[in-house]
């Protein structure tokens, strides 16, 4: 008697969290925004913008969900003044996300997947400083200007490594 009533414990308490589970999140790409404000999420977004400013695209590769690195990055230079005011007159913000709590819509995670591949992104935070340019058949070249990944000491050391990568 005593087995049986672990048993139903046990199924009660799986169909129990089944239950409240949260299923993954879904976004559409209407609707999908990055983690960070103010920045893209869309290449093609960023290129036009990049194409009319003449700034560089600052791709960000993050595990913006369970990345602890990432997760200080944005805590200690992304989301200060001082980074937001140097972003905006220096580059074009890109996120490139690669969450596990919630599912990117599937252009996203493809344009994502590629730029990954495209750049040799082996880890998070990764950041890279790039151009795009078209050839004759529409193809997209990326043109690699730097890369770097977390620096200690808040937004002034950090701004300080990109700008070796960001002329003005």
């Amino acid at each position: 008697m005593k087995f049986f009533q672990i048993i139903i414990t046990a199924v009660f308490l799986f169909v129990g969290f089944n239950a409240t589970a949260q299923p993954l999140k879904a976004g559409t790409e209407s609707t999908y925004k990055a983690s960070n404000e103010g920045w893209l999420v869309n290449i093609q977004e960023a290129n036009v913008l990049s194409s009319k400013t003449g700034k560089p695209i600052m791709a960000n590769f993050t595990g913006s969900d369970w990345c602890g690195w990432c997760k200080k990055l944005k805590r200690e230079v992304f989301v200060t003044p001082e980074f937001k005011k140097w972003a905006q007159e220096n580059v074009i913000l890109l996120e490139c996300d690669y969450p596990r709590s919630f599912q990117l819509p599937s252009e996203i995670a493809q344009q994502n997947s590629q730029l990954q591949q495209a750049l040799g992104i082996q880890g998070y935070p990764t950041i890279c400083f790039i151009t795009l340019t078209n050839n004759d058949q529409g193809q997209i070249s990326i043109n690699q200007i730097g890369r770097m990944g977390y620096v200690a000491g808040g937004p002034t050391p950090w701004i300080n490594e990109a700008n070796k990568f960001v002329t003005k």
